[in-house]
């Protein structure tokens, strides 16, 4: 068995996320505590409470994701289940898989994160993102090419296949439902985000990005972190480093990362976080691998008993 974790992206938040990983599990309560001392606000209650609002305001979904996604891996780990052979985040999500690889402390990925949060909510308001479904990234580039320069609209996300997102100025936005329904798509979905979040746009979110980091200690990772960027698995510190600033301005990567990791020889990949929007993108990119999540008692039960068996089947 070779395990991949995985780490949920901004847009799986839901209020109530992690309470009950908290109630069940010392180190997931710890997770939580210390997020809260570290930041100064209660990023408990507002995972646990809402209300929805705030939990869905750029500045505190992303503190509450990062949280939420290290206390569901420190609860998995509490099981002593296999350790991973490689991890990846989705976004913000590149920041859990960075604390679980051992390269930020959580400390540290909770500070950068409310900085990159407070960033991103003030950056170009008048840009956004919409998800198109039912064509490929191909076809979507096509439109996009027709409609807008590269400055004003982009690939933001290649999710799975069937599921791209655009990102760009509003005004471009605008335009291009039309084409992208001529040319085939099933559906064209605005996304409540606010701004356009990995283009060109966010240009002055990845220099401040650059310059938060020199504050903080990188350590080379423990296993190897799918960059979002380039796809590939990287552990020199500086490498890392210097891709996560540019992660906000480029495109997600996600279905060549979940290739990637296959290739690599990833047979199982559980996601820990809020909801299941990456397993759900695996099982579209690479159906035959094992798919789990942890975001409760019952799904980290299950999660482990999937690990347990398949570490058996490996060993017999």
């Amino acid at each position: 068995m070779s395990l991949a974790l995985l780490f949920s992206p901004q847009g799986s938040q839901a209020v109530g996320m992690g309470r009950d990983l908290a109630d069940a599990s010392p180190a997931a309560r710890a997770v939580f505590d210390e997020a809260d001392a570290t930041l100064g606000w209660l990023v408990s209650d507002t995972c646990f409470q809402g209300p929805e609002a705030r939990l869905n305001d750029t500045r505190q979904t992303q503190p509450c994701l990062l949280t939420t996604s290290v206390a569901a891996f420190r609860a998995l780990e509490e099981r002593g289940s296999t350790a991973p052979a490689m991890v990846a985040g989705h976004s913000v999500g590149e920041y859990a898989a960075l604390v679980a690889a051992g390269v930020l402390d959580l400390p540290a990925a909770l500070r950068l994160v409310a900085h990159r949060a407070e960033l991103m909510a003030g950056a170009h308001a008048e840009g956004g993102m919409v998800a198109v479904l039912g064509l490929d990234r191909e076809a979507v580039q096509a439109v996009v090419d027709g409609v807008a320069r590269p400055t004003e609209l982009v690939v933001a996300n290649d999710n799975a296949p069937g599921q791209i997102v655009v990102s760009g100025r509003s005004e471009a936005l605008d335009d291009v439902e039309g084409p992208m329904r001529a040319a085939g798509a099933k559906r064209v979905v605005r996304l409540p985000v606010s701004g356009a979040f990995h283009s060109p746009l966010m240009a002055d979110v990845a220099e401040g990005l650059a310059d938060a980091f020199e504050s903080e200690v990188w350590n080379d990772a423990r296993v190897p972190v799918l960059s979002n960027v380039i796809a590939e698995p990287l552990t020199d510190a500086g490498r890392i480093r210097a891709l996560l600033s540019e992660q906000v301005r480029s495109p997600v990567e996600w279905v060549a990362c979940v290739e990637r990791m296959v290739a690599d020889g990833a047979d199982v990949m559980i996601e820990c976080g809020s909801g299941a929007a990456l397993v759900g993108m695996v099982k579209r990119i690479a159906p035959g691998v094992a798919t789990g999540t942890v975001t409760d008692r019952a799904t980290l039960e299950r999660a482990a008993s999937l690990l347990a068996e398949r570490a058996g089947a490996t060993a017999s």
